[in-house]
């Protein structure tokens, strides 16, 4: 294993005029990524992933647009709709593909920039139950469990934008999937990530989002939101590529990737794993590619495994080594790294077990460096939302950004002057130079380290979850997001109308 070293290979940081309005993500600092395996091997997997794409193929719903435009291209197609793709095509796409993308928030005042060189904690992604609030149990997750989500994430400083955290159960059709939109626009300045099953719900989503910004041209140049799209391993219906082929259309910013198990759905080997999720990612590429070359659609597959006792996803081990390694080899190719492997927890609770996980896998991000985080309190095998935990991997998304700092060398940061000066008997306590220095790298922890309860402060004897639901209570209290304006409103509520007069409620 070796650490990354600096290349031609790895992109630069951007200039200081280029980079975000809001730049608290950036983590291209002094300290470079973990990289657990060597450039030959990383080669040799992205070359694997190619192979498999020539001689295996991916498949595409029979009928598709996205099949037509690939046999247009002159993809060799075959009459059951695999596509099997030349090494050469892929590799054009991923050298043509955006690197970057400005997501803006509500208000188009201020963007997170997706690249290389910075990381964004995200609250995510639909679950279908919460813990209720005032009895703990779980139970189905509601628009307004959605709304409620959306707010406290846009008054969490180190959460930087907004998806579905959690389904409206009650109404899990095309106009439930618009609706959470609405939820989302409606409690939150933040950017926004959205998810749907039909490319249909993605057209009115687009619709409302030109009317937020002002019109289509607008949404083009200052997107609003990043589509996020889940295909099968190796296997593309018409709802995903329909998605993509809009989205890419309308210049929304695209998310694409599958979530394979391991032993189930890919290869058991985390080797395996990795080849079939980048293939999966590829294919996709290469179609946004030839939809508008130029265009940002980034592979997103989270490598996740079957855990041979119980079937279920877990090997917390192989799943974190496998992160690090798809972080490392898209960062090698340029490309943003999207990933689900940090701020999730397989713990049934928000208990000592969940903060064990959460931590973890907050502070492997630390060397992995994502461009996103985008399942930040998710419990329960991605399937309960938990506000406690979102609150803890706030916190802990402070930390990380402390630490990128980096670490500066210079001859006040070493202080040699004053070591001649004070000599090897003397203390620093009184000298200007601690006064100066004391409070850099200092995380400001709400939860841990020098803010932790003293003996004889008030709650002193509070466990972690009794902090932070003091906390989480103070703040759906007081935080109010600005709201929409009423006349965007409406208009919003019009837009989704229409739709529902033509395409009635099932």
């Amino acid at each position: 294993m070796q650490r990354a070293t600096r290349s031609s290979r790895r992109p630069r940081p951007p200039a200081a005029a280029d980079q975000a309005v809001q730049d608290i993500g950036l983590h291209h600092g002094a300290t470079a990524p973990y990289e657990p395996i060597g450039a030959e091997q990383a080669e040799r997997l992205i070359d694997a992933a190619l192979i498999l794409m020539r001689d295996s193929g991916v498949a595409f719903e029979a009928g598709s647009e996205a099949l037509g435009i690939l046999r247009a291209s002159g993809c060799a197609v075959s009459e059951d709709g695999v596509v099997r793709f030349e090494p050469e095509r892929v590799r054009d796409a991923l050298g043509s593909v955006a690197k970057s993308a400005k997501l803006w928030d509500r208000t188009a005042t201020r963007y997170i920039e997706l690249d290389c060189h910075h990381t964004w904690f995200i609250p995510g992604m639909t679950c279908i139950k919460v813990y209720d609030l005032e009895s703990g149990e779980p139970r189905d997750s509601s628009g307004e469990d959605l709304a409620t989500i959306s707010r406290v994430a846009d008054g969490l400083k180190n959460i930087d934008a907004v998806c579905i955290a959690c389904k409206n159960v009650a109404r899990s059709d095309i106009h439930g999937e618009i609706e959470e939109f609405s939820i989302m626009a409606a409690n939150t300045v933040k950017p926004l990530e959205y998810l749907c099953e039909q490319a249909a719900s993605l057209g009115v989503v687009i619709e409302m989002a030109a009317a937020i910004r002002g019109g289509h041209q607008q949404l083009f140049d200052k997107p609003y939101f990043l589509q996020i799209i889940t295909p099968l391993p190796l296997n593309y219906h018409a709802m995903h590529t329909d998605q993509l082929i809009q989205a890419i259309r309308a210049g929304v910013p695209v998310s694409i990737g599958t979530l394979p198990i391991g032993g189930a759905s890919t290869p058991i080997t985390t080797a395996g794993s990795i080849v079939n999720s980048l293939a999966t990612d590829f294919a996709a590429m290469v179609l946004a590619q030839l939809v508008r070359r130029g265009a940002f659609c980034i592979g997103s597959s989270d490598v996740c495994f079957m855990e041979p006792a119980t079937g279920s996803i877990g090997n917390f081990a192989q799943t974190s080594l496998a992160d690090l390694v798809m972080c490392q080899l898209r960062r090698r190719l340029a490309l943003p790294s999207f990933t689900g492997a940090a701020g999730y927890s397989s713990a049934s609770r928000f208990s000592q077990d969940a903060v064990a996980e959460l931590t973890a896998g907050m502070l492997q991000t630390f060397f992995s460096r994502p461009a996103t985080l985008d399942y930040l309190g998710s419990l329960d095998q991605g399937l309960t939302y938990s506000l406690h935990a979102l609150l803890l991997c706030n916190d802990l998304a402070g930390l990380l950004r402390t630490m990128w700092q980096g670490l500066q060398i210079d001859d006040d940061a070493l202080a040699l002057d004053l070591a001649r000066s004070v000599g090897p008997r003397g203390n620093y306590l009184a000298q200007q130079h601690t006064v100066n220095h004391c409070r850099e790298h200092l995380w400001q922890s709400r939860y841990f380290g020098p803010n932790m309860p003293l003996g004889n402060a008030a709650g002193a004897d509070a466990d972690l979850h009794a902090r932070i639901d003091r906390d989480l209570r103070e703040l759906l209290q007081n935080h109010h997001p600005a709201p929409l304006d009423q006349s965007l409103a409406a208009q919003l509520r019009a837009i989704r109308e229409r739709f529902a007069a033509v395409h009635s409620p099932q």
